[in-house]
């Protein structure tokens, strides 16, 4: 997994959003714009405070949180606050937008 980034699954997932500001970039490893994404997460990680988590979910290795959330396109990324979501972008973001919907979901 890349550096920094947190793997969720099935198991961990609710566990791992259900406290605090978490980023979950929803992709798969055949998807090309998911590969565009994760280098800007990598550099998202180091900039973030350290009560946010930046995570990776595999949308082929976990259906049942992908389908929960109605994921039909990828990448998406939800931000989740509290186990709630916050705010879903759909298609590659930049480091920006990123920063900001964070910092909104504080």
């Amino acid at each position: 997994m890349a550096e920094g980034l947190l793997e969720l699954n099935d198991d961990n997932f609710g566990e791992t959003i259900a406290e605090g500001v978490t980023l979950v970039d929803f992709w798969a490893p055949w998807c090309g714009p998911c590969k565009m994404q994760t280098p800007i997460l990598e550099q998202l990680v180091s900039k973030v405070p350290d009560d946010v988590t930046v995570a990776k979910l595999n949308v082929d290795e976990a259906p049942q949180s992908a389908g929960k959330y109605g994921i039909r396109s990828i990448p998406t990324i939800l931000i989740f606050k509290d186990g709630e979501p916050a705010q879903q972008m759909v298609g590659v973001q930049q480091e920006p937008a990123l920063l900001s919907a964070i910092e909104n979901a504080k």
